[in-house]
């Protein structure tokens, strides 16, 4: 079932049956079993799928998930994701994802390697001539975009990778930078409040989380409560951020980190300015949306709020940032270095944030427009906005 409202598409844009057809659903599903063998008695194998959702805008554009319980449902929704995040952010690519149902945790770092060099082997059409453009995901990182150019040899195959080897400065940080900047959008317009002062709170503490707190805390946010899967910490003064961060980077998660123990139920219902879902999807649903008491919600992660819980948070008043904005630094700064790559320029880390806070602030102020003209939610805006630029693009195309 698609993400996206074609309704609501339909009362306010006028979106044709034909582009209908073409926008929700996907261009070309893959399945494959990765199936490699390691040692004389050790094979390891994987249900693994790849989605393109549209293409219409460039390269189907999408990280490489890692996790047991990926599924193809899931996969298609995040490409499908990408699809309309990179439309609203006006960077030319189209959606894609990658899942492979298989729990990094339990591979060694030389057994990972192996996976994806196999998988790698298994795309490597696709990945050679840039019709997908991989990134980190859940439960890879770096290190794997790295063996991904390794095997091949072209800058632009891939992004996420280490800066010393074409990759780019701030892009580990981009996504949550981007979250950081929905949020402080959101606290001056929707909420008409200054940083200093305001409160947050951010759960999740993985490579999104982390980052969306600590930029948030330099902006002088107070941010009293943030978790991982092991629980979080919470203080209402306000938490030693750099210092969570610090210990996180070093144990690998909170669990253990001084202060004030809270679980990721209590955390989603702390009263604050701007609540920050940053882990997994479905994490505010109808069973939680009329306990939630944040001012504002910012989707830092994919998908965090169910469709029923966002009709609950749009009757309550409650202003969701939604994630084709909130979480769309990360693609952002994945066109910088994919330019980066084919022009062979060098860019530093500030300009890197730069570029993410202008895309953002452009769909941002075009969300706020489109929700006042057509009085509708700042969901509902993002769509259209987006809609209205892929629609655009299918007649530039002659595919309508």
């Amino acid at each position: 079932m698609s993400n996206i409202d074609y309704g609501l598409l339909r009362k306010y844009t006028g979106i044709s049956a034909t582009a209908e057809q073409l926008l929700s659903r996907p261009e070309k599903e893959t399945y494959f079993n990765l199936s490699l063998k390691i040692s004389p008695d050790k094979v390891i194998q994987a249900d693994s799928y790849v989605v393109y959702f549209n293409t219409v805008r460039g390269p189907a554009k999408g990280g490489i998930r890692m996790a047991p319980d990926v599924t193809l449902d899931e996969t298609r929704d995040l490409a499908e994701r990408m699809l309309w995040k990179t439309a609203l952010a006006r960077i030319p690519f189209g959606g894609g994802k990658t899942g492979i149902a298989i729990d990094p945790k339990k591979l060694s770092r030389f057994e990972k390697t192996a996976v994806i060099k196999e998988y790698v082997h298994v795309m490597n059409l696709d990945l050679r001539y840039g019709v997908y453009v991989p990134a980190p995901d859940m439960g890879t990182d770096a290190t794997d975009m790295a063996v991904i150019f390794g095997e091949l040899h072209i800058p632009e195959c891939v992004t996420g990778k280490p800066p010393r080897v074409g990759g780019l400065p701030g892009r580990r940080e981009a996504t949550g930078r981007g979250v950081s900047h929905a949020a402080l959008l959101m606290l001056e317009d929707a909420l008409k409040k200054r940083p200093k002062g305001a409160t947050a709170a951010v759960q999740g503490f993985g490579n999104v989380g982390s980052y969306a707190a600590l930029f948030l805390h330099e902006a002088g946010v107070k941010v009293v409560a943030v978790s991982d899967l092991t629980g979080g910490r919470c203080n209402p003064k306000g938490l030693d951020i750099p210092a969570l961060f610090a210990y996180a980077a070093k144990n690998g998660s909170l669990d253990g980190a001084p202060g004030k123990r809270i679980s990721n139920d209590e955390l989603l219902l702390a009263k604050v300015d701007i609540l920050a879902p940053c882990a997994r999807e479905n994490q505010i649903t109808r069973d939680n949306a009329r306990k939630i008491r944040a001012a504002a919600v910012v989707e830092g992660a994919n998908g965090p709020t169910t469709a029923e819980a966002d009709v609950i948070l749009s009757e309550r008043k409650i202003p969701v940032a939604p994630d084709i904005l909130a979480n769309s630094g990360g693609v952002i700064a994945s066109y910088v270095e994919w330019r980066q790559a084919k022009s062979g320029s060098i860019t530093e880390k500030d300009e890197t944030f730069e570029v993410v806070e202008d895309r953002i602030g452009i769909a941002f102020e075009d969300m706020r427009r489109v929700a006042a003209e057509k009085k509708v939610s700042f969901r509902t805006a993002c769509q259209i906005s987006a809609a209205e630029e892929l629609v655009a693009s299918l007649k530039d195309r002659d595919w309508i």
